[in-house]
């Protein structure tokens, strides 16, 4: 009999051929030889990975509850899509870091806080890292200050920032940032903040186009704007916001609207949706959408993210997912949290990268 000759193929072609898989099989894979272990835990491999995944899958919400404590990872195509409530199986953390909040997320990393301590979780292959507590924010109220979690693409490097507006007259403002780069934190001088944060809004400042939002009033006029933060330049920046916005009072917020930046505001049983066309230009606001919420349970939406088709979707109290279409019409709503009250969410996308310096992390 004619003997059979191996199969081979080349390192490049496996190389793609595994760029194309989800990070779980990955891990699995790690074990299937040598080769494929050192190519798996290549830094150079998991950026790669992370900016294939950025381009075809879609964005992943993690949520946590309290009451039983759970931490669900939803895939909005298999909730909506396939009609059943069964989810991914359940992501775990030590019960140490119950109570948590969740702080933001970035390129598949996760930053919370508990017990007043910081922390950065890749949900995707469990490393987590312990991160020191400002020296400045030790002095100020936790919920006096904003705060936010981003990436510097020039040093490769994942920062947190806190920002502490100047509450009286004598008291000067606080802008400081912590690298992961260099394990420190360091305050940015010479960046007056003429602002304040009212308690009910938003305190986690929105990541989009490498920088931070916060909404934020005027400390002289009360007028409301937008703060942005440069996370490469370490630059502060105003930007205005629709003249036709109106008054809110609780219910406003931030997101990313496809590629723009967007805010949406809830009032009378209607949410509705602005997007600015051209970025930091104030004339090419639009409201581009408006949400009857009347027939949900809960009466509120809160939008997070839009798909390629413009569909929007959202939570509600953070119990259940909610899908309207890019004419406003409901298209479907599905429960996915047992706690009563609800739970916390985030998005995020799965991903094998690693934090500066911390390569051993899959």
């Amino acid at each position: 009999m004619e003997k059979m000759t191996p199969l081979y193929l080349p390192i490049e072609l496996i190389t793609q051929i595994l760029l194309r898989l989800p990070v779980k099989s990955l891990i699995c894979f790690k074990s299937v030889c040598k080769t494929w272990f050192t190519l798996i835990s290549n830094p150079n491999f998991a950026n790669s990975h992370f900016k294939f995944s950025e381009s075809t899958q879609t964005l992943r919400i993690l949520s946590i509850s309290a009451i039983p404590t759970q931490i669900r990872s939803v895939d909005f195509e298999v909730l909506f899509n396939n009609h059943s409530n069964s989810l991914n199986p359940n992501l775990s953390l030590p019960q140490s870091y119950f109570p948590l909040q969740i702080k933001g997320s970035c390129r598949g990393f996760i930053f919370f806080n508990c017990s007043s301590n910081n922390y950065i979780w890749n949900p995707s292959t469990g490393f987590c890292k312990s991160l020191p507590l400002s020296p400045i924010g030790s002095n100020f109220g936790t919920y006096s200050y904003l705060y936010g979690f981003g990436y510097d693409h020039s040093r490769d490097d994942y920062l947190l920032a806190s920002l502490y507006p100047a509450l009286a007259a004598d008291v000067s403002s606080h802008l400081e940032i912590f690298s992961l780069r260099d394990n420190a934190w360091k305050e940015i001088e010479d960046t007056p903040f003429p602002y304040w944060s009212p308690y009910h809004y938003p305190k986690l400042g929105l990541l989009f186009n490498e920088a931070l939002h916060w909404f934020v009033s005027r400390s002289s006029s009360l007028v409301d704007v937008i703060v942005s933060f440069n996370l490469m330049e370490r630059k502060l920046l105003e930007i205005p916001i629709p003249s036709d916005f109106g008054d809110y009072l609780l219910d406003i917020g931030s997101w990313v609207f496809g590629e723009f930046l967007s805010l949406w505001a809830m009032r009378n049983r209607i949410v509705e949706i602005w997007v600015m066309k051209e970025y930091k230009v104030h004339s090419s606001w639009i409201k581009n959408i408006v949400l009857s919420i009347d027939t949900l349970p809960t009466k509120c939406f809160f939008p997070i993210y839009s798909t390629k088709s413009d569909d929007v979707i959202g939570t509600d109290d953070g119990s259940g997912l909610v899908k309207y279409n890019n004419k406003g019409h409901l298209l479907e709503y599905r429960t996915y949290c047992d706690d009563p009250r609800g739970s916390q969410v985030v998005m995020y996308t799965e991903s094998l990268l690693s934090l500066p310096g911390d390569h051993e992390q899959v």
